[in-house]
C-alpha cells in the first residue's frame, strides 16, 4: 500500500494533548513518509513511507472529532501525500471548528506551484515550512527547529504576500 490515498493516510503515531506542534493543546497526527531525510532530523523514523499503519481518513476524523482539541499534521511529511490529508482536512473544516497547522519541508512557494499539494494547503491555517537546517537550529524558537522555517498564516499569504506570525 502507498503512504496515503484519498481514502487512507499511513499514520506512525497520534499523540493527543501536545503542546509542541502548534498553538494550544492538540491533537498530532505523525504521517509515514518524507523524502527530505535533513541531517539533525528529530524523526528519522518518518522518512519509510510503507512506515506505520494505514488507517481510514473516516477512522482518523473519528479520533480527531472526539477530541476536545486542534489539530496537527506533522510526520514525514504530510505534503509527500496530499491527496488524504486533503480529504480528512475538509471533513474537520466542514464539520468542526477545529484549526489545522501543517508541518512541511517543502516552502510555501512550492506548495502553491503544485496543485494537489495547494488544495492541501488552503485548508490549512497554519502551514510551517522549510526543511530543518541543522546549522541554523535554534532552541529559543517555538514550534520550529531551525530559522529558515517560517510560521505562515495561510489565509492571510494567499492575498499575495507571505504573512509570517511569531509566538
Amino acid at each position: 500500500m502507498t503512504a496515503s490515498s484519498t481514502n487512507s493516510i499511513r499514520i506512525l503515531d497520534i499523540k493527543y494533548g501536545t503542546s509542541v506542534d502548534g498553538i494550544g493543546l492538540r491533537t498530532s497526527l505523525y504521517c509515514a513518509g518524507c523524502e527530505n531525510h535533513c541531517p539533525g532530523c528529530h524523526n528519522p523514523q518518518s522518512w519509510d513511507t510503507a512506515g506505520g499503519e494505514a488507517m481510514s481518513v473516516n477512522k482518523l476524523f473519528r479520533l480527531i472529532e472526539d477530541a476536545d482539541m486542534n489539530v496537527t499534521f506533522t510526520g514525514g511529511d504530510p505534503m509527500l501525500h496530499p491527496e488524504g490529508f486533503t480529504a480528512l482536512a475538509r471533513m474537520i473544516k466542514e464539520k468542526t471548528d477545529k484549526t489545522i497547522w501543517c508541518y512541511t519541508g517543502y516552502s510555501f512557494e512550492e506548495l502553491l506551484k503544485h496543485p494537489a499539494r495547494k488544495a492541501l494547503a488552503e485548508l490549512c491555517d497554519i502551514i510551517v515550512d522549510g526543511r530543518y537546517i541543522e546549522a541554523q537550529r535554534d532552541l529559543s524558537l517555538h514550534f520550529r527547529g531551525s530559522r529558515n522555517q517560517r510560521i505562515i498564516d495561510v489565509k492571510q499569504s494567499l492575498k499575495g504576500t507571505i504573512h509570517t506570525v511569531e509566538y
